[in-house]
């Protein structure tokens, strides 16, 4: 790596290798790491601490870490660190197979919570002091302050908050992302909080570099790998006719003045049905289209290179491979479009509600009256986590939820009398969509919510099924407001488990 990413000389004389900077890590220690979706995580660190922890391991000692990120990171990171077992606790998302079957085996211990709130909590206390925060970087300037990388997360939190700072500076990142980051420094605990002066989406209302104290860096490495996300799989049938069905829904809600031409800022979950919608999105017709969310993935970096999106306020990049490179051969082109915030401002619940956004995020299962489980597989068996949907589903303008109607090979369906986990309730869903079509569930009573989601959402071959029960309720159950069978409200869940299906027979 060149000299000139790291300028200044007080920082320079603290390079040292990875396997040096993972020693300052000691067993026990709340380590926070940045990372969001797969960019911007350290790179050499996780793995040399890995490696010292199944060194310790093998001679009988005892070593795991609490972790910290700003949301799911990669192979290096969680998945190196889970195959150590040198994970006790993680929170507060990921998406590692590995580390995902730990925690559904009960042996790493996992906490679920909303993105806004990760930053404040810890700030609170309620997770106990930070020992450790290892930050990727692209360079450090010669005042020491650091230029983020690819993801900006909790990156802030960590440096403010940690004992000791270790920062490895990615060569790999392009230099060129310097001034595309907005880092605000005005937030406070309560009850001394100031409104945050951001009123439109593409608003700077901060600086581009991050603050750090130099007395707390231990160690500085240098590095030169890349971020790592899984290309996104081609849309097929199912998420086109879900993208459609969406897009058609936003187009009846502009011609009925319910929403403006250009919509309102939209809110993208990661992944192949979002990624689909927002590949609709580009021949709709819409244009002038504004994004303020937290990640900015393929589909949304073609609306920015087309000119359908006029710019986009995240805190974290999921691009392919062949995105990133696209990104990289072009930054100056998405620098004057691309602001990267603090996850506590591009998720925070205020900033949602005042923009009015659109939230366009997958679920698991949804049930009749529209509550929706985005986290649990079978009610038990953690998938990844909340994430930033419950940010966007409670406090946006339009919350909408989508997913296939079945799963693995039609043995499940996707709408079941009763969610077996309530990550969003009904309170907070505005619209399921399925490729059988799309329900809006505004303005509508329990059992009318019920009506509309059998007729739009649930697959042929589990309609008559979701019909009888919910016929058998409405004249049997306990109550007639929101009417459920308890002792058969989880029995699809359970005889998918008993048989390896839900159908009946």
């Amino acid at each position: 790596m060149t000299a000139e990413r790291i300028l200044h000389p007080r920082l320079r004389d603290r390079v040292v290798s990875a396997e040096a900077a993972a020693a300052w890590i000691a067993p026990g220690e709340t380590v926070a790491m940045s990372g969001f979706t797969g960019s911007g995580y350290p790179k050499a660190v996780p793995i040399a601490l890995a490696q010292q922890i199944e060194t310790a391991h093998q001679a009988g000692q005892p070593f795991q870490i609490k972790l910290m990120t700003g949301a799911s990171t990669a192979p290096e990171l969680d998945g190196a660190l889970a195959k150590a077992d040198g994970i006790a606790l993680r929170m507060p998302f990921q998406t590692d197979p590995d580390a995902r079957a730990r925690i559904n085996a009960g042996k790493l211990d996992y906490i679920d919570i909303h993105l806004s709130h990760v930053a404040q909590h810890v700030w609170f206390g309620f997770y106990g002091e930070i020992d450790t925060a290892v930050i990727e970087v692209t360079a450090i300037r010669e005042d020491g302050s650091l230029v983020p990388s690819t993801s900006v997360g909790n990156n802030k939190t960590w440096l403010d908050l940690a004992k000791k700072i270790i920062i490895e500076v990615n060569e790999w990142q392009p230099a060129d992302i310097d001034g595309m980051h907005d880092i605000y420094y005005g937030t406070a605990l309560p009850p001394h909080r100031k409104p945050i002066p951001l009123v439109h989406g593409d608003d700077r209302i901060g600086q581009t570099t991050l603050n750090c104290d130099l007395d707390k860096v231990v160690a500085v490495v240098r590095t030169n790998g890349p971020d790592r996300n899984s290309p996104f799989t081609p849309a097929d049938e199912t998420s086109e006719r879900i993208a459609g069905h969406l897009i058609e829904f936003l187009k009846h809600e502009v011609a009925r003045g319910r929403l403006p031409a250009n919509l309102l800022p939209l809110q993208s979950g990661v992944g192949n049905i979002p990624n689909a919608v927002l590949a609709g999105l580009a021949n709709s017709g819409f244009r002038d289209l504004e994004a303020f969310t937290e990640v900015i993935q393929d589909g949304m970096l073609d609306l920015l290179k087309s000119g359908v999106l006029r710019y986009a306020s995240c805190t974290g990049f999921a691009l392919s491979p062949a995105a990133n490179e696209e990104f990289k051969r072009n930054i100056a082109f998405y620098r004057e479009r691309i602001v990267m915030r603090t996850q506590e401002i591009s998720n925070h619940p205020e900033l949602v509600r005042r923009l009015g956004c659109i939230g366009m995020n997958g679920m698991i299962e949804a049930d009749l009256y529209g509550n929706v489980n985005s986290t649990h597989v079978m009610g038990s068996r953690i998938m990844n986590g909340i994430g930033g949907s419950g940010d966007f589903a409670r406090n946006g303008f339009l919350s909408a939820f989508l997913s296939p109607s079945t799963a693995k090979n039609g043995t499940i369906s996707s709408i079941v009398p009763m969610v077996s986990h309530v990550d969003h309730t009904e309170h907070d869903v505005a619209v399921v969509v399925t490729e059988q079509g799309l329900a809006d569930l505004r303005g509508l009573t329990p059992k009318q919510r019920a009506r509309v989601v059998i007729d739009h959402c649930v697959h042929p071959d589990y309609r008559a099924q979701l019909e009888d029960y919910f016929d058998r309720a409405c004249r049997d159950a306990y109550g007639k407001h929101t009417p459920h069978l308890l002792p058969e409200a989880l029995s699809w869940h359970q005889r998918w488990l008993d048989t390896g299906t839900m159908r009946e027979g």
